[in-house]
């Protein structure tokens, strides 16, 4: 990533605690292990962001930070009812606290690295916006460079075609849109098999391993 970096990155994500994160994974996990692992893939994602060159680092939460935050993040709470608002909420949040571009992505893919977020921070100063594909058709993250609610409000979340419809957004917009590879969200039991086979030094791979023991 070049030293003048000139975005911030945010976090979505929920507080983890049982009953409330990840409870597509229950069954086979009980809750209280669905929320370990959703702490864990916390963990690493923040970790990638603390290691990423930015203007800004923050944390738009559902809950209340643990722990599991490491210094140097600022905590936003998250506003909006459906999933839509809530991502257009931290969009204009995060702008309005610093006036640069904003990367976005979630708690779901503990094995983003920091050299995938310096290219998303990187193609916003050449591109309108950046995309991140995910497998299940939704998408991992999201940049804007000038964000406006109107890019996301109304687009269907947890849908098979949400990246679809999201990416037909920016098009319809006008944007020169940066894409990224595409990776697995951690939704389902297979899914947090597959992300720990390709990342087992994470936290979230440690964590699964210390489940299956």
């Amino acid at each position: 990533m070049s030293p003048d970096c000139s975005a911030q990155i945010l976090i979505i994500a929920k507080e983890p605690v049982a009953g409330r994160v990840k409870t597509r994974l229950t069954p086979p996990f009980s809750p209280r292990q669905a929320a370990a692992l959703a702490e864990a893939a916390l963990r690493d994602s923040l970790r990638a962001v603390s290691a990423t060159p930015a203007t800004q680092r923050l944390l738009a939460l559902d809950g209340l930070p643990g722990g599991w935050l490491p210094a140097g993040f600022t905590v936003i709470p998250q506003r909006g009812t459906s999933l839509d608002e809530r991502l257009a909420a931290a969009f204009s949040d995060a702008h309005r606290l610093r006036p640069d571009p904003v990367v976005l992505i979630g708690m779901d893919t503990p094995q983003v690295t920091p050299a995938l977020l310096g290219e998303a921070a990187d193609a916003l100063a050449r591109h309108d916006a950046v995309y991140g594909p995910a497998a299940d058709g939704g998408f991992w993250l999201l940049g804007l460079r000038r964000p406006d609610p109107a890019l996301v409000l109304g687009v269907p979340m947890s849908h098979p075609e949400t990246g679809k419809l999201q990416l037909d957004r920016l098009d319809r917009a006008g944007l020169a849109v940066h894409l990224l590879p595409e990776l697995t969200d951690v939704d389902t039991a297979a899914d947090a098999a597959t992300v720990a086979a390709h990342a087992p030094d994470t936290h979230f791979a440690a964590a699964l391993r210390e489940l299956d023991r």
